[in-house]
């Protein structure tokens, strides 16, 4: 039997620097490991990362072509602005978030994990287009966007959850809208959202018989016009991907890549990667995206699947199923 301590875990050593740590938890509060030696700071029973935040940050730092700026849109409680600065050592960041008390989690988590020297945090709500216009653009933009209309999920039992789950301030839609102003030439936008959804009034599934849209939108701020294709449908896709690549649309966004995640091997996927880039920053005639092929999370026996190990591994975290 391993002897466990900060170092290891039944037989896995932590990789990357040690935090200059220095910071407690407060009563409520859990202080756990996320990436490495990186911990971060959670309410007990409030909104706590989840693997839809690490598969963000693993997705992003992976295809994202180059970081020096990047920037975390609803950032939360921060884990994946932390995660994705512990894979880009040399990168600054900066996160948004517009409830006050998931970002003093944010920023305890900052401060523990000596990353003060890389990080500028901003209360407020994402869709201000003032909030970052002093900044300099971002080669990436990251996002977990609320999954649920107010119409089709119910609440969280603690507030701070609430905005994490259910759209109270915005949409994916204004994420994109959001990436699309804020992101440098040849930037990449990043994020998760659910696979199903239910289908909001007034919002379509596209099909592939609707035209090919202009890459327009008031506040996306990408420059000329551009039309490109609808990503292919197959059949049985629910709305959440057909909403999410809406969203980009409208924003004059561009998908490259998409990968589905199933949880367990044999279930249909319940969350979806999406990178993207502007229109603007593609040749015309860039138009299908590659869709890969589903992420699986656990096989049918229940084991960790052999690839979602290794992607463990890659983000500081033990590759699941570790004997006693």
């Amino acid at each position: 039997m391993q002897n466990d301590d900060e170092s290891q875990y039944r037989g896995w050593r932590r990789p990357g620097p040690v935090p200059p740590q220095g910071i407690d938890p407060e009563p409520g509060e859990s202080l756990d490991y996320l990436c490495g030696h990186f911990r971060i700071f959670q309410y007990e029973k409030g909104h706590r990362y989840s693997t839809d935040d690490a598969l963000t940050a693993w997705y992003a730092t992976q295809w994202a072509p180059r970081v020096d700026r990047a920037a975390d849109l609803g950032s939360g409680i921060g884990s994946v602005a932390i995660l994705s600065a512990w894979r880009l050592p040399g990168a600054t960041f900066c996160t948004v978030e517009a409830q006050e008390m998931s970002l003093g989690l944010a920023r305890k988590s900052i401060r523990y994990n000596g990353l003060d020297a890389r990080f500028t945090t901003y209360l407020g709500d994402l869709r201000d287009e003032a909030l970052l216009a002093n900044e300099a653009p971002f080669d990436l933009v990251t996002g977990s966007p609320p999954y649920w209309p107010s119409t089709d999920a119910t609440g969280a039992a603690h507030p701070q959850a609430v905005p994490a789950r259910i759209e109270v301030r915005g949409t994916v839609a204004d994420y994109a809208a959001a990436a699309a102003r804020i992101l440098a030439p040849g930037g990449t936008f990043v994020f998760v959202f659910a696979n199903k959804r239910n289908q909001r009034k007034g919002v379509r599934s596209k099909v592939e018989s609707d035209p090919p849209l202009l890459a327009t939108s008031p506040t996306s701020n990408v420059g000329s016009l551009s039309t490109f294709d609808l990503t292919p449908r197959q059949p049985g896709e629910d709305a959440g991907v057909a909403f999410a690549e809406e969203a980009l649309r409208s924003n004059g966004m561009v998908l490259l890549r998409r990968r589905d995640v199933i949880f367990k091997e044999g279930n249909p996927p319940m969350i979806s990667l999406f990178a993207a880039m502007r229109a603007t920053d593609l040749p015309p005639n860039r138009r299908e995206a590659w869709i890969e092929p589903p992420l699986i999370i656990r096989t049918r026996t229940g084991a960790v699947h052999p690839e979602y190990a290794a992607i463990r591994i890659s983000f500081g975290f033990p590759p699941g199923d570790v004997g006693p």
